[in-house]
């Protein structure tokens, strides 16, 4: 009995198709996502998988784990520049990643984070444009489209609103190193926003009012100081455009409330309270301004909760709980972008 047994585990061994240099066999939906990827600690391994569907991965699970951004970053890139060795690859990357950050609901902030990350630190820059500035040819093919997709069916419309909102958090996170060697916005976003509030307010239907009011309350306060110390007074001209709208264009009574909250807010230079707090050194409880351009949510029964609020973790998370459940229903609650970090408000209507 013994001998029959030892000649048939002999027998299972010499057939054996497994391999003892075989990937590490992971569980599904394991936590991190760089334990979904197996190295063999070769510098030059990737995943077996195209681009596109390593990209759509991890932009799914920066998605739905926002506050992992900063422990998986690191690891997305180096997998990134393992693979982006061409230029073809490089306009492939962010294609796709400009696509994600366009369509996917509440990925706009992430989106904006991700492509900052990337214009550092993917090393490919063929005389075509490095990352940053093919990112920047892409939006701009978008934006020389925005008179057609602002008159477009709601599905061209809806396009179009997530990327203008993107193209506002792209102004807020993307960071252009200047001849003095310090971080600064890139400018060309900024006429590109001013331009695109035009081009909304121009078709002033609720859905375009509405993604107004959104960029609006996303970095109006940002845009205002910036032309302010430019000595431009384009953010008058915006508020102009909206008191002509309230008086003349018949929207919805709801969409004229939020303009006229979004005018009240610009008057009392967005909601800020004058401190001499040091930026650095703010903290909750010294900077009344610490909780600012977060945004606001909502529990079933409609109560508005920010993250000043003592029991938001709890309230978020139910959020969270319920959009799983229903998707469709909480497309739209947490405005266009979401923050990973969860100790913020955006200052609600």
């Amino acid at each position: 009995s013994g001998h029959n047994s030892s000649s048939a585990v002999d027998a299972l061994v010499k057939n054996s198709k497994l391999s003892a240099a075989a990937p590490e066999f992971v569980p599904g939906n394991y936590a991190s996502f760089q334990d979904d990827v197996y190295s063999d600690g070769s510098e030059d391994y990737y995943p077996e998988t195209s681009l596109a569907d390593f990209v759509q991965d991890f932009v799914s699970h920066l998605n739905s784990s926002p506050g992992s951004f900063e422990s998986e970053i690191d690891y997305i890139t180096d997998m990134l520049n393992s693979c982006v060795t061409t230029e073809e690859i490089l306009q492939e990357l962010v294609e796709l990643i400009y696509v994600q950050s366009t369509s996917i609901p509440n990925f706009a902030y992430t989106g904006a984070r991700l492509c900052n990350h990337l214009s550092h630190h993917i090393r490919l820059s063929p005389a075509s444009g490095n990352f940053r500035q093919l990112l920047l040819q892409r939006c701009q093919t978008q934006f020389e489209q925005r008179e057609q997709a602002v008159r477009g069916d709601p599905g061209t419309q809806k396009r179009f609103h997530y990327y203008v909102l993107f193209l506002g958090e792209l102004y807020l996170n993307l960071e252009i190193k200047s001849r003095k060697d310090t971080p600064g916005r890139a400018n060309v976003l900024l006429g590109a926003l001013k331009e695109l509030l035009n081009t909304l307010f121009s078709h002033a239907d609720d859905p375009n009012l509405m993604c107004a009011v959104k960029l609006l309350k996303l970095s109006g306060s940002i845009l205002d100081d910036t032309w302010k110390e430019k000595g431009q007074s384009d953010m008058d001209e915006i508020i102009k455009k909206i008191e002509d709208v309230l008086l003349d264009v018949k929207c919805s009574r709801d969409v004229k409330q939020m303009l006229l909250k979004l005018v009240e807010l610009q008057s009392s230079n967005w909601g800020r309270v004058h401190t001499a707090s040091v930026s650095s050194d703010a903290t909750p409880d010294n900077d009344p301004n610490y909780f600012m351009n977060e945004p606001t949510f909502y529990t079933a029964d409609g109560t508005p909760f920010t993250a000043a609020d003592p029991e938001y973790s709890d309230k978020y998370q139910e959020i969270l709980d319920r959009e799983d459940y229903f998707p469709d229903i909480f497309v739209n609650l947490c405005a266009e972008y979401q923050k990973s970090c969860l100790l913020a408000q955006l200052y609600s209507f």
